[in-house]
């Protein structure tokens, strides 16, 4: 009022004098709101706190006065040392020319000029100069998404301590006072508040926190804009359970981390017997007997052990394990053994579902904290290429209630590797593909799972891709198939595997796939469309890339891949009446967003009777140089589908029969 009453006296001076008059006037209105306002999120963060914590006694005392009070919350937080953490603040000085990759180096640099990295698959883009977090450069919702976890901001706080140059925590600062101002958690800003974002930022800011937490940058205005956006993560992931998901283990480990590493709260003794309350929950509901997590793509299983153990480990820090029961960590050391069961020789990882190969050897370094953790010999091999500890006592796994089996020639690093998929449906992050396999050998995935492309902005390539007829198993005129899967024979042994399984692919149509690897060597594959539904019946097959033109015989109904170097596969079916032999589109993803063609076939049998099934023999083998010399038949013509089989096999002029008796 009294500013307006100025400006009224001035009006009869002259307009240059109004002008200035109304520019004072407008400093001081811009100033006076700032100042409330910060006053005003001061106020709310102290009404958050239970200032009666030890500790907090100058805080308290002050807290009529929120500018000072804010301080003295500063100084507490920089100077307390009851709270342990992952990231130890003592090492920062050892952390100097050690904390920061080349990579991080570079993202934290182009982070300084607001050239973000959003989803990893695209390129950094340049979010403004005042900063666009709903910025979207590509189609792909992904990236707006992964914007807003802000993973720079990890590159920007190791690039902090590897330097010691204050322009990283400056820029920090500056990022995260303008994120939490421009990003309420409304309607509007849904990009950036679903839970699985906030879970995430919960984890990582509590790392930023202490990586920064000593900066002059670091002020108490900073403080109050985290604190108080802590809180509101906390208090939103408090409404929000994706149960059975692991959105729900990221959302339970930002509550948690959130909780411990903040207990200044009022609420947050609640928010940890929450977070810790689901993570026990949830370790029964997402992880299989067997120790799958229940969305059955490896990527995902991989990324919840993490998710479990980072808070057990945080609570161990802490000493509030108790909280846990003793059951919790011997199942996170049953989901340790899964990689080491189903990954290929190399260390990559079959793709089925939403999984990518990555790259060879990729797991040694977890595999050397398990062995530690956990005291296993058999990591210890895995991690150290056999060099120390004891090779896994068996080179063939069943996870029966997840649905995925393993059968390898030996633990080197060239052994001849097959790994079939038949389990229950996993949701989202998994394909109707039950039957399919991987096959390596000699260091090389010779029949790779087609992968998933992508995620969201491209419908059209997600769906090709998650097709049953562009994976290695059995289709009924081409269309995809139900999950409906049956363990019904798991018999390794010293020279042969034998593993039979069945899924109820379709509602008048089971599929019956057999696999025996024979002297550790090679496969024969027989498969069986038993029921009375009629139409075209295909068994896929699709090879790796890069191997050239694929040498297809149609007389002998073979096919096989043509590398110049190194190992190649052969795929040969047994001939029988009306059996067709013809190349079908074939595409592999091994990385987000790119995709190349490779070969890929089918066998065709029309089944035209509901009382006459169909049944498909072939040769599976991996070979290096020459093409192998086998000829294989099904033994005295059992009725398809009945609970014996026997197959009589000559390799190289020698016969030998194998088979089973249900």
């Amino acid at each position: 009022m009294k500013c307006n009453a100025g400006l009224r006296r001035t009006c009869s001076i002259g307009k240059p004098y109004t002008l200035i008059a109304i520019l004072i006037c407008f400093s001081f209105h811009f100033t006076f709101a700032q100042l409330n306002a910060s006053q005003l999120e001061a106020k709310k963060l102290l009404s958050r706190l239970n200032l009666n914590s030890n500790g907090l006694e100058q805080v308290n005392l002050s807290q009529k006065n929120p500018e000072q009070a804010t301080l003295n919350l500063l100084k507490y937080y920089q100077n307390h040392t009851s709270v342990k953490h992952p990231i130890d603040r003592k090492l920062k000085t050892d952390g100097l020319g050690k904390s920061a990759s080349a990579g991080e180096m570079q993202a934290a640099d182009k982070a300084l000029k607001h050239i973000f990295v959003g989803q990893s698959a695209y390129p950094p883009y340049f979010c403004g100069d005042d900063i666009d977090w709903g910025t979207r450069p590509v189609p792909d919702n992904e990236w707006v998404w992964q914007l807003n976890r802000m993973s720079f901001w990890g590159s920007m706080a190791r690039a902090y301590w590897h330097t010691g140059d204050e322009k990283y925590a400056k820029e920090w600062a500056y990022q995260l006072v303008d994120w939490t101002r421009k990003n309420p958690n409304d309607e509007q800003h849904k990009h950036a508040w679903r839970s699985i974002e906030a879970g995430i930022r919960g984890h990582s800011w509590t790392s930023h926190f202490q990586y920064f937490i000593d900066s002059p940058n670091f002020t108490p205005e900073v403080l109050t804009a985290f604190l108080n956006s802590c809180f509101d993560h906390a208090d939103y992931l408090m409404t929000v359970y994706r149960s059975k998901s692991n959105w729900g283990l990221m959302e339970a480990e930002g509550l948690a981390f959130i909780a411990m590493t903040f207990p200044e709260f009022k609420d947050s003794e609640k928010w940890l017997t929450e977070a810790i309350r689901r993570l026990n929950n949830e370790i029964d509901l997402q992880v299989y007997p067997d120790g799958h997590q229940r969305e059955l793509a490896m990527g995902y299983h991989l990324g919840c052990i993490e998710w479990f153990i980072r808070t057990y480990d945080l609570a161990r820090m802490n000493g509030r394990t108790n909280a846990f029961p003793a059951s919790y960590e011997q199942k996170v050391q049953k989901m340790c053994e899964v990689p080491m069961k189903l990954c290929h020789p190399d260390g990559t990882n079959q793709q089925f579902g939403d999984a990518w190969a990555g790259k060879p050897d990729q797991h040694q370094k977890k595999f050397q904290e398990w062995a530690e953790r956990f005291n296993r010999q058999d990591f210890l091999y895995l991690a150290t290429d056999g060099k120390e500890g004891k090779k896994p006592d068996s080179t063939a796994y069943a996870l029966p209630y997840s649905g995925l089996y393993s059968m390898r020639s030996s633990w080197n690093k060239v052994a001849i590797c097959l790994i079939l998929k038949c389990g229950p449906d996993g949701g989202g992050h998994s394909q109707p593909d039950n039957g399919t396999f991987e096959l390596s050998a000699g260091g090389r995935n010779l029949m790779p799972d087609a992968g998933s492309y992508i995620y969201s902005g491209d419908p059209e390539n997600r769906a090709w891709f998650r097709q049953t007829k562009v994976h290695q198993t059995l289709t009924l005129n081409g269309e995809n198939s139900k999950y409906a899967p049956k363990l019904v024979l798991w018999k390794p042994g010293k020279t042969n595997d034998i593993l039979v399984v069945e899924n109820q692919s379709y509602e008048n149509l089971k599929h019956r796939r057999s696999i025996f690897f024979i002297d550790k060597k090679y496969f024969i594959v027989v498969d069986e469309a038993i029921g009375k539904a009629t139409g075209e019946v295909d068994i896929h097959f699709q090879l790796a890339p890069g191997a050239g033109v694929a040498v297809s015989n149609y007389d002998n109904f073979s096919v096989h891949s043509n590398f110049s170097e190194g190992w190649n596969v052969l795929v040969q079916t047994f001939p029988q009446a009306g059996l067709e032999l013809s190349e079908e589109e074939g595409q592999v993803s091994f990385l987000y967003t790119k995709k190349e063609p490779r070969p890929a076939f089918r066998y065709r049998i029309a089944k035209t009777q509901e009382d006459i099934n169909v049944r498909f023999v072939t040769l599976v083998a991996p070979y290096d140089k020459q093409l192998p010399d086998i000829k294989f038949r099904i033994v005295d013509h059992p009725e398809i589908g009945s609970s014996t089989l026997k197959l009589e096999i000559q390799e190289n002029g020698k016969k030998k029969q194998i088979g089973y008796s249900l």
